[in-house]
């Protein structure tokens, strides 16, 4: 059932005022693995207010998902912004916001806890789900926090022009067996256009 005091959180319709947006979106490269999270805000004339992004260590999509959210909660009340909308690809984190579905997991019920504090501070607040190409800017940004968290370049995009590139990490050695000329892999994977060197195992 929705939560009872879904109503006043989730008004059908703006009752007047001004009203600024969050694009919210959370990934994890291996869920659980790298993760982040990224925000796009804007204001009610569609001009950009902010662009957040944060690498979060280890944590699951779900997990990146909702702490963008609460950034998107706390820069609307930090900021002065008492009416906020929030546009979010993750089906279960809308639907858990907005009460119709329940949260189950120990790892996400701090999280919503803590984020209907959030939406209890403002004037009004509306969620929405939609498709993840609709999302682009929040997706892009939560890539980049995820690109700065393990060292990885993303086209067009440098955080510190002036810092060195990072050094790439070493190869991992892999172990197989060569027959007739072809090597084949036990364990380990071999990058695109990698050289090898095989090395006998004396063990």
């Amino acid at each position: 059932m929705p939560h009872p005091a879904s109503r006043s959180l989730f008004p059908a319709q703006p009752q007047g005022g001004v009203w600024i947006t969050a694009y919210c979106d959370g990934g994890s490269r291996g869920n659980p693995g790298p993760a982040g999270y990224g925000v796009f805000v804007q204001g009610p004339a569609g001009e950009t207010l902010a662009e957040l992004s944060e690498f979060m260590g280890r944590a699951t999509n779900n997990v990146a998902e909702y702490r963008g959210l609460l950034a998107a909660l706390d820069y609307a009340l930090s900021s002065g912004h008492p009416r906020l909308r929030v546009v979010a690809d993750s089906e279960l984190l809308v639907r858990q916001i907005q009460g119709r579905y329940k949260v189950n997991s120990p790892d996400l019920r701090p999280l919503h806890e803590e984020a209907k504090r959030r939406i209890a501070r403002l004037e009004a607040f509306r969620i929405e789900h939609v498709l993840r190409g609709k999302n682009r800017q929040a997706d892009r940004l939560a890539n980049l926090a995820m690109d700065r968290g393990t060292r990885r370049s993303s086209p067009g995009h440098l955080s510190n022009p002036s810092a060195p590139a990072a050094r790439p990490a070493l190869p991992q050695p892999a172990k197989g067996y060569v027959k007739n000329g072809v090597v084949h892999l036990i364990e380990g994977e071999l990058p695109e256009g990698a050289f090898v060197r095989v090395t006998l195992d004396r063990q």
